[in-house]
C-alpha cells in the first residue's frame, strides 16, 4: 500500500474551541488561518476572491467509521462515511466552503470554518463559478437537518 505524505501550507491559530460547553458559531465567529512563511506569496491575488474552500487535516479525529448515523440522530437512517460530512473517515480530510473576511501579512481571517485551534490546512483554493450549483440533489434525512438548522433558511 502506497502512503501520501503532505506538509500543512498553515495552521488554524484561532478556530473552534475544543470544549464543546464554549459557545462558536462558525457564521460569526472570524477563523483565523496563518499560512507558513514559505507559502505566504501564494495568497497574492486571493483577496479579489470573496470565498475559498479550506481543506484541512482532523488532526484530532481517531476513529473511522464506515456506517455512521448523521449527527448521532436516532430519527435518521445509517448511511455510509461517504455519504455525510462526518470527520470519522478514512482520510480525515475536512472541507469548509469560507467568506474571506480579510487578508493579512500571516494568513487569511474567514467565517464558516469548522476546525479547531491547531487544525493543519493542507490547502486553500478559490471558490468560483465553476463550484456553482444551483440544482442539486440531496436526501430527504439531510433536508430534514437544513431545515432544523439555526443558521440557514431552505433553499
Amino acid at each position: 500500500m502506497e502512503y501520501i505524505v503532505m506538509k500543512p501550507v498553515g495552521f488554524v491559530r484561532v478556530g473552534m474551541p475544543v470544549d464543546k460547553s464554549v459557545e462558536w458559531d462558525r457564521w460569526k465567529n472570524v477563523s483565523e488561518i496563518e499560512i507558513l512563511p514559505e507559502y505566504r506569496e501564494g495568497l497574492t491575488g486571493l483577496s479579489d476572491y470573496s470565498h475559498v474552500f479550506v481543506l484541512f487535516f482532523l488532526h484530532l479525529e481517531k476513529r473511522c467509521e464506515l456506517l455512521v448515523r448523521p449527527r448521532h440522530r436516532p430519527d435518521i437512517p445509517v448511511v455510509g462515511i461517504f455519504s455525510t460530512r462526518s470527520p470519522t473517515r478514512p482520510n480525515p480530510i475536512g472541507l469548509a466552503v469560507c467568506q474571506i473576511t480579510e487578508i493579512t501579512q500571516q494568513g487569511l481571517k474567514v467565517l464558516g470554518l469548522d476546525a479547531y485551534s491547531g487544525t493543519p490546512v493542507l490547502d486553500i483554493k478559490p471558490y468560483d463559478y465553476y463550484d456553482v450549483f444551483t440544482e442539486i440533489k440531496v436526501p430527504e434525512w439531510f433536508k430534514q437537518l437544513w431545515r432544523e438548522s439555526k443558521h440557514r433558511s431552505e433553499p
